[in-house]
């Protein structure tokens, strides 16, 4: 049976992936237990591979280096089922922002997003995912729209999502990325490029100023409005450095569950293994507004190293 580009793509399209978009030993897509495939990407850098269910970046690995992303045991990527690992998109609502009754970070994690390209060179390899307006999507949100998804394995793992308003009236939307990141304790790392920063603690919607690094020995839901966008996940547990760069977000989220949470997915002890540190436009004032034709841009880079207090990552 011919490859249907018309329909979200299922394990059973793997070979024709391949053929359209792989490259041996760069670019490979395969099957997974969901029955969406996931595509892996990999080059003398490192390795990373991403779910079309949802666009989620489910690892990433830098060669010699251990995996950077967390990801539950547990986890299930399957219609409507909220994985909480990886790096999820959250588009075009961040949190529960959205129409009322609506899904927690939006539609995209809960859609299978089809393969647009692919390309790689001596130094870098990457794959776009798009998703596009469709009856579907507009039952939850009234615009039309093209979001395409970029991840570029590089020195580092970048990652760009751009939005599209292709409609004929103006819309407003906000979204990031809400990257979990593996940690051997969380109650050990300490977050860098927030100090002076102004922030909402979304527990209770109280207003602060950070003072000093900000140590995640406790419950932490912080939404921090930056002085700059670059900022370093410290860990001393596995002794590395995860830095981050990111671009088109307004807020930095840094937030985990704490113990005795009760996502589904998460194993008892797993709230101690992971810290997410996302970049994000997340207040309905903050909002990015497209008018029709226009586009918007975020990006993150990430780079993990050994911890030796050198860590200065640039996107490319």
């Amino acid at each position: 049976m011919p490859f249907d580009k018309s329909k979200p793509p299922t394990n059973g399209d793997c070979q024709e992936l391949n053929t359209r978009y792989g490259a041996p030993g760069r670019i490979v897509f395969r099957a997974s237990d969901s029955g969406y495939p996931v595509v892996a990407l990999a080059n003398k850098y490192g390795t990373a591979e991403v779910s079309l269910y949802g666009g989620n970046v489910i690892s990433y690995r830098p060669t010699g280096n251990q995996p950077v992303i967390f990801m539950p045991v547990l986890a299930q990527f399957r219609p409507g089922s909220e994985v909480h690992g990886g790096i999820p998109i959250c588009w075009p609502w961040f949190g529960k922002c959205g129409e009322p009754g609506s899904k927690s970070h939006g539609i995209v994690r809960h859609s299978i997003m089809r393969v647009k390209s692919s390309e790689y060179s001596e130094e870098t390899t990457e794959v776009t995912l798009t998703l596009k307006s469709s009856p579907e999507t507009k039952a939850l949100w009234p615009y039309d729209f093209e979001l395409d998804f970029r991840v570029q394995l590089s020195m580092k793992l970048n990652l760009y999502l751009t939005t599209k308003n292709t409609g004929d009236v103006p819309f407003k939307y906000t979204e990031g990325f809400h990257p979990y990141f593996k940690v051997k304790d969380r109650t050990a790392v300490s977050v860098y490029g927030v100090e002076g920063c102004e922030y909402v603690d979304a527990r209770d919607m109280s207003k602060h100023t950070q003072c000093g690094e900000l140590k995640a020995d406790v419950e932490t839901d912080h939404v921090f409005t930056l002085n700059k966008h670059e900022y370093v996940l410290m860990d001393p547990g596995l002794d590395r450095a995860i830095a981050m760069v990111s671009r088109g977000n307004s807020k930095l989220v840094v937030w985990n569950p704490g113990p005795g949470n009760t996502l589904s997915d998460l194993a008892p002890d797993d709230w101690r293994k992971f810290l997410c540190v996302e970049p994000a436009t997340l207040f309905r004032e903050d909002g990015i507004e497209l008018k029709p034709g226009e586009t918007h841009e975020l990006l993150v880079a990430i780079q993990s190293v050994p911890n030796d207090g050198s860590v200065h990552p640039r996107h490319e």
